[in-house]
């Protein structure tokens, strides 16, 4: 094997370095919760439910920080659009 293989130059650690800005941690989740963010992958043909998770999340933060009047024309106008006005 040491002659068809070079491990000289070989480093340890994951493959694909993680991007700035995301740190990796180990969480735990209701069964439930994962089995419909995977089902929504899975429906929308494919992708990634971390990411669907962390786009979750930062809809939910964004919410929260949201002031009131912005809060209430943003609902006003995603009623009005399910009902068709």
């Amino acid at each position: 094997m040491d002659a068809e293989y070079d491990f000289s130059q070989g480093k340890r650690g994951a493959i694909d370095p993680i991007p700035a800005g995301k740190t990796r941690i180990t969480i735990r989740l209701d069964d439930e919760v994962l089995d419909w963010f995977r089902a929504q992958v899975h429906a929308a043909g494919g992708g990634n439910y971390q990411s669907l998770i962390n786009e979750a999340l930062c809809q939910h933060i964004q919410q929260q920080h949201e002031p009131l009047e912005t809060t209430l024309r943003r609902v006003l106008r995603e009623e009005l659009e399910r009902v068709g006005k």
